[in-house]
C-alpha cells in the first residue's frame, strides 16, 4: 500500500511540473486596464524611403526557414514616428534605415524559444514574459548607403551569436565601428535604448505601456496603418 501511494505521489508530481512549465511558456496574461491600445502601423507606409529586409519571412536567419507568412515591418505609432524622425536625420549623414525586423507575434517567438539549442536562449526572449518585439515596441535594423543603395558593413551580421555582436564592440573595421555607433547616437536621441548585446536591436522607451500580441501580418487593419 506505502509503495502504491508513493507511485501515486510520483505521478502527482511529475503531472504538476509538467503543468507549470505548460503555464510558463503560455502567453502572457496581462491586465488590459493599465495598457494603451495597440496602433501598430507599418513604417514603409510613413515613409516610402525606408527600406526593409525582412529575413523571418525568407530562409535567410538562424531558424533556416520562413517564420513569416509576409515581409513586413510594424510598430506602434509613437515609435514609428520616433523611427522616421532618426530614418532623416541619418540621411544628413548619407545613409537610410533598413529594417530587418520589427513587430513580432508572440508565436513566433515561441517558436524561437522551443527549438534554438539551450546555449544560446540568451539570444532570444523567454515567451513566459513576452518580448518587446511582441509588443510592437523593439525595431531590428542596419543602414543602407544612400548612393549606393546597398547594405553597409558593421562589426557583426545581423542576429550574429558572437561578441562581435555587442554595441561596445571593440573589433572589426573604424569605419564599421563609426557607422555602428552613428546608428546608435541617433536612435538614442529618439527615444530608444540600444539591446546589450545586439548593435541592431533598439527598443523604444514607452515598451511598457503595451501588451504582448500574437495578431498575424495579415489580420492587421491596413485602415489603421495609415500616416
Amino acid at each position: 500500500m506505502v509503495r502504491r501511494h508513493r507511485g501515486i505521489i510520483s505521478v502527482l508530481r511529475s503531472s504538476l511540473l509538467l503543468l507549470l512549465a505548460l503555464t510558463a511558456l503560455a502567453q502572457p496574461n496581462e491586465s488590459s486596464k493599465s495598457l494603451r491600445e495597440a496602433d501598430l502601423v507599418e513604417l514603409v507606409r510613413l515613409d516610402s524611403t525606408i527600406r526593409i529586409d525582412i529575413r523571418y519571412a525568407t530562409s535567410n536567419n538562424f531558424m533556416k526557414r520562413p517564420m513569416y507568412t509576409s515581409a513586413r515591418a510594424f510598430l506602434q505609432r509613437p515609435a514609428a514616428t520616433a523611427l522616421v524622425r532618426a530614418h532623416r536625420e541619418l540621411q544628413k549623414h548619407g545613409y537610410g534605415i533598413l529594417i530587418l525586423d520589427g513587430y513580432r507575434p508572440w508565436s513566433v517567438t515561441k517558436k524561437f524559444w522551443d527549438e534554438i539549442p539551450t546555449r544560446d536562449r540568451a539570444f532570444v526572449a523567454n515567451p513566459s514574459k513576452g518580448s518587446k518585439h511582441n509588443r510592437g515596441c523593439a525595431v531590428d535594423l542596419s543602414l543602407y548607403d544612400l548612393k549606393t543603395g546597398k547594405e553597409v558593413e558593421m562589426p557583426s551580421a545581423y542576429d550574429e551569436f558572437t561578441e562581435r555582436a555587442s554595441p561596445d564592440y571593440a573589433g572589426g573595421l573604424p569605419s564599421e565601428r563609426k557607422r555602428r555607433d552613428l546608428l546608435r547616437r541617433v536612435m538614442e536621441s529618439e527615444g530608444f535604448t540600444v539591446n546589450v548585446g545586439e548593435w541592431w536591436h533598439f527598443d523604444y522607451k514607452d515598451w511598457q505601456e503595451y501588451g504582448v500580441l500574437d495578431v498575424p501580418f495579415n489580420d492587421i487593419s491596413l485602415e489603421k496603418t495609415k500616416p
